[in-house]
C-alpha cells in the first residue's frame, strides 16, 4: 500500500511559474530523492499534448508524470524532471493543420523557418533557466513528449541543436528538412498504426529523414494502437534505461 501511495503522489512535483513579459508558463519540477545541490543530475523535459493545455499547473501531469515516481526509477536514475504547461491559446510547435471535409482526418504542415510560438519561446527560456539554476549534467539533457508534445519535441531539438542527448517523440511529427541538425541527438520514436488523430505517416517521414541523416534512431510502430500510443510506450521496460544511457561527451 505504501508503494502505491508513493508512486501516485503527484504533489512531489513542485509548482513553479516562468514569467516573460506579459506571458506566463506554468511548470512542475520533480527533484531527485535526497537532492544535493552540489551534485549534478540528468534533466528531462516532458511536453504534454493539446488536451492538457491550460494555466492550472495541474493537467500537464495527466500523462507521464507517474512514470518518474516509481521507486526503481527514483533509486536507479535520480534526475530532475520538468513538466511545463502550454496555454490553451498556443501550441508547442509552429504547425498549420486543417481538417479534410471528406475523410475527417487532419493534415499537418511543419516549417523549420517559421518563428517560434509563444509557448515555444517560453519553453526555450525555461530550458535556459533550468540549465542555469539547477546542477544539470550537460551531457544528459533529454526531452520527450506526446502528440502536440511529440511535435514540440522535434521542434525544440532543432531550435536547441546539439543540446539533447536523446529525445522521445510519441505520436508526433516534424519538418523533415531539419533532419540534418536533429541527427546530433539519439531518437526513439513511437506511433500507433491505427492513429486517426495524428497519422503515423508523420513519424514515418521523420524516421526516414533521420536515418538518411545518419541519426541513431529507433522506431516502434504499434500495430493495434490508436492515438494513445503513449500508454504502450510508457510500458516499454527499456524506455527509461535507454534514455539515461544516452550521454553526450
Amino acid at each position: 500500500m505504501a508503494l502505491i501511495a508513493y508512486t501516485q503522489d503527484l504533489s512531489l512535483y513542485k509548482k513553479e511559474w516562468l514569467i516573460l513579459g506579459t506571458d506566463t508558463l506554468p511548470y512542475r519540477v520533480l527533484l531527485p530523492e535526497n537532492y544535493q545541490p552540489a551534485k549534478k543530475y540528468p534533466v528531462i523535459f516532458f511536453l504534454h499534448g493539446s488536451g492538457e493545455r491550460g494555466n492550472d499547473n495541474e493537467k500537464q501531469l495527466q500523462h507521464g508524470a507517474k512514470l518518474f515516481l516509481t521507486d526503481s526509477l527514483r533509486k536507479n536514475y535520480p534526475a530532475i524532471v520538468i513538466f511545463p504547461q502550454c496555454s490553451e491559446k498556443s501550441f508547442w510547435s509552429n504547425v498549420a493543420f486543417k481538417m479534410d471535409t471528406v475523410t475527417k482526418k487532419r493534415s499537418f504542415e511543419f516549417s523549420a523557418t517559421a518563428p517560434p510560438t509563444v509557448a515555444m519561446k517560453l519553453l526555450l527560456e525555461l530550458t535556459d533557466k533550468i540549465l542555469k539554476d539547477f546542477p544539470v549534467k550537460k551531457g544528459q539533457v533529454y526531452v520527450m513528449g506526446l502528440s502536440m508534445g511529440g511535435m514540440g519535441t522535434f521542434e525544440i531539438v532543432n531550435r536547441k541543436q546539439g543540446l539533447y542527448a536523446a529525445a522521445i517523440p510519441i505520436c508526433g511529427g516534424g519538418d523533415a528538412a531539419t533532419a540534418g541538425p536533429l541527427s546530433k541527438t539519439n531518437w526513439w520514436v513511437f506511433h500507433g498504426a491505427k492513429d486517426d488523430v495524428v497519422l503515423p505517416v508523420y513519424s514515418d517521414i521523420m524516421v526516414a529523414a533521420l536515418k538518411k541523416g545518419n541519426a541513431l534512431v529507433k522506431y516502434t510502430l504499434y500495430p493495434d494502437a490508436n492515438h494513445n500510443s503513449w500508454d504502450a510506450a510508457f510500458a516499454e521496460p527499456d524506455l527509461l534505461h535507454w534514455l539515461f544511457n544516452n550521454k553526450k561527451k
